[in-house]
Parts: structure tokens; sequence; C-alpha cells
């Protein structure tokens, strides 16, 4: 299958503006996940709204396109991006894979393992979960949870705890079911892709703020993938920050 990496790209970050171009040991943000994207995949696009980010870019020699500042997602944004890019390109992508801006540290191996649910060609959209190994994690409403059914596919997104352990202390959950979050990395087929942009938002997603369960409200299958590796995305200027005093 023909694969397309795309990096939604924000400069007005509420939490952190112009996140993409702080600076990591001497590289941008979004140069560092613009370098590691490119060791799983041939072909990847920065897309973004902002001159600035363009810059940078084309400054490190890595591809970039612009779509519209007023997209409310970046699953709209990848939208708009592919048709720029298959239009510009004259090229064809069988499976987009969303890789998120702000984690400068993800790994070659997640974007295989993502791109290997693509295998069965019934795999429409595709995502990564690491287990839970603390009870601090499956408590904490910023690490959403998943569970599965038993041909890895998602059945629920929340950030509560799930499944409830009844009779349980929750010190011991993690010691007694095996827990799961998401690792927010997704990838799809391009056809679902733009199907996906036109779905209104459901009462799932507006009362998790979780993108993906309108998805699944709407009967669509999410393949998931166990990887081992984390997440380690950059939200705030303090994460940026305990970074670099820890390098």
């Amino acid at each position: 299958m023909n694969f397309v990496g795309i990096i939604p790209s924000r400069y007005a970050s509420s939490r952190f503006p112009g996140k993409p171009l702080a600076l990591i040991n001497g590289k941008t943000m979004i140069q560092r996940v613009y370098e590691q994207a490119k060791q799983a995949l041939e072909h990847v696009y920065v897309a973004t709204d902002d001159e600035r980010i363009e810059n940078e870019v084309k400054k490190f020699g890595g591809r970039v396109v612009i779509t519209s500042a007023n997209h409310e997602s970046g699953t709209d944004r990848l939208a708009e991006a592919i048709v720029i890019i298959e239009k510009k390109n004259g090229i064809k992508f069988d499976v987009v894979v969303n890789i998120q801006g702000d984690e400068p540290f993800i790994q070659p191996e997640q974007i295989e393992q993502i791109k290997s649910c693509f295998e069965d060609s019934k795999t429409e959209i595709a995502t990564l979960i690491k287990e839970i190994d603390n009870s601090e994690d499956i408590f904490d409403a910023n690490k959403p949870k998943v569970i599965l059914d038993k041909n890895m596919n998602a059945i629920c997104f929340s950030r509560s705890p799930i499944p409830y352990l009844r009779n349980i202390d929750k010190s011991e959950w993690h010691l007694k079911h095996k827990f799961y979050r998401h690792i927010g990395m997704y990838a799809y087929k391009t056809t679902t892709l733009q199907n996906l942009t036109k779905i209104p938002q459901s009462s799932l997603e507006l009362a998790e703020s979780l993108e993906q369960m309108r998805w699944i409200e709407n009967g669509y299958k999410i393949k998931v993938k166990e990887t081992p590796f984390d997440s380690k995305g950059i939200d705030t200027p303090e994460d940026l920050e305990r970074l670099n005093t820890n390098k």
C-alpha cells in the first residue's frame, strides 16, 4: 500500500503558542517530529495554516502544505491536506498516517506498527495502545483508556477508568486487570478520512472530548495495535523546560 505521513501543525496553541518552533537541543520541535517520521515513511508532509511554520519546514528541507485556518480538528486539516498533496504530486495514497506535531520522540517502530494494521484489507482506521502498569495512569483523565474486542478493535475510549473493577481497591486495579491507554497516533484509508469529516459531532464525542467516539458511534471499526513505546507529548512550556533541564 502507498502510505503518506501528515503532521498537522498549528502556531496558535492556547496552552503553548508557537510550540512547533520551540527549540529542543538546538532543533525545532517540528523538525524533530518530521525527521523521526521520515525514518518510517518515504512521503511526509507538514500541514499548517501559518507561514512561520511553513518557512521553518522549508528551511530544514521538509515538505509542507498550507491549509485553512478554520479547521476544528486535526482530522479536518488532514483531509484538506491530502487533497492538496495528491493533486500537487499526481500520486494517489491508500493510507494517511496522522502524526502528532508535539511528539518529537515518536519512534519509527510505532509508525511501522500502525502501518501493519493495514495488512488486513478490511482495516479502515488504526491506532495504538499501551498497557498501563500503574494505578495513577488509570485515573488520569488526560490519558484516555480503551477497551477492545477479541479481534483487536476498539469498543470504547474514555477519560474515566474502563472497565470498572468492583470490590477491588483502586490501588490494585492495574494488578487485577489489563488496562490500556490510548497512544494518539491514527492512520486512515484515504477514502475513509474524507468520509469522517462529513459526520457531525456525536454525543459521546462531546461528552468525552474524544473525536474517535464519533467514528465508533457511526459504525466505524478502529483496529488497534499494542506498542511497547510510550508517547511523550509536549503540551506546555513547563513540559519543554523539564525536558531541556533533564537532557
